[in-house]
């Protein structure tokens, strides 16, 4: 048995920021992907993943009981897949920010959710928002809160502009330039970053008024700049804004930025060769970057290990 594939995805722009209602954009990276499968002989690694799944598996169970309308699984055929060994085989690295739980979650929801909403059927942003509220419960199981918007954006495999807590649609993004010198990247922290830890000290952060001014006035503002500029394909105003947010995430959220990565950021708002933003909750995993040249990106971060998600 293999089911079928689920990508990773990356939030270009709106980590923290969609929580308080700022725009989000988000794609999907197909170089990362998962599937649910069995095999003869398991290794060590498949037996944790349907250990895993178990638990996964019991939490849904409850999910339904408690939330009856919201969603249905054929339990049965699940748990008995589970009994056959089943696990997620995933090359989706975990606590990276790029999805690992939502595509797992996408390719359950695939498998076992009963009247599922489906792909191929016309999109209404109420499909969208029934769904994103599935997931987001189901995604709870392994982040304590979450939007639901990573499993979606797995789910469907396309961009998904957010506009709001509950305005979401289908978004086309400019197509990449295959020779262009614009880029952006992913560069690898070597360490893994937890997500509920970062989002409880952002919650915390939330408290405190001054922290709440500068999300709204600055960090929603430049956020929802780069969403629109970034649609449009106006690379130069992208980057005016694109630096900003950069200086205003070193500036607040260095807690989320690990400690050997400081010098770096402030490195690239300076020299104008790259700018540094947090993917997903930050804390380790994958720093994203933006660059108009990525030749001189390469040769500034030539220490590191970097991969290019978009050419523009």
């Amino acid at each position: 048995m293999k089911g079928p594939l689920f990508y990773s995805k990356i939030l270009l722009f709106g980590e923290y920021g969609i929580i308080k209602d700022s725009k989000g954009l988000s794609i999907p990276y197909n170089f990362y992907n998962g599937a649910l499968k069995v095999d003869e002989d398991p290794s060590e690694e498949a037996k944790k993943s349907n250990r895993s799944l178990k638990r996964f598996a019991d939490y849904l169970k409850n999910l339904q009981e408690e939330k009856p309308a919201l969603v249905q699984f054929d339990l049965k055929e699940l748990y008995e897949d589970i009994e056959k060994g089943m696990y997620f085989d995933s090359s989706i690295p975990q606590g990276y920010g790029v999805g690992s739980s939502g595509a797992l979650v996408a390719a359950i929801y695939d498998e076992y959710a009963v009247n599922k909403i489906t792909v191929l059927e016309n999109l209404t942003r109420e499909k969208l928002l029934k769904l994103k509220e599935i997931f987001g419960e189901m995604e709870s199981f392994f982040h304590g809160k979450s939007s639901g918007l990573d499993p979606l954006n797995s789910y469907l495999s396309i961009p998904i502009l957010i506009n709001s807590k509950d305005n979401i649609e289908p978004a086309g993004i400019p197509s990449q330039t295959r020779n262009g010198k614009g880029a952006v990247f992913l560069l690898d922290s070597g360490s893994v970053g937890e997500t509920a830890p970062m989002v409880n000290i952002f919650m915390e952060n939330m408290k405190q008024e001054p922290f709440r001014k500068m999300l709204k006035d600055q960090f929603v503002k430049h956020t929802d700049a780069c969403v629109d500029d970034f649609l449009k394909g106006d690379v130069k105003s992208l980057f005016g804004n694109i630096k900003k947010l950069s200086h205003v995430v070193l500036d607040n959220f260095k807690p989320m930025i690990p400690a050997q990565f400081h010098k770096l950021w402030q490195k690239g708002i300076e020299t104008n060769e790259y700018y540094l933003k947090l993917c997903g909750s930050g804390g380790g995993g994958y720093i994203l970057g933006f660059t108009e040249d990525i030749e001189k990106a390469r040769k500034a971060l030539k220490d590191y290990r970097l991969e290019v998600v978009y050419n523009f």
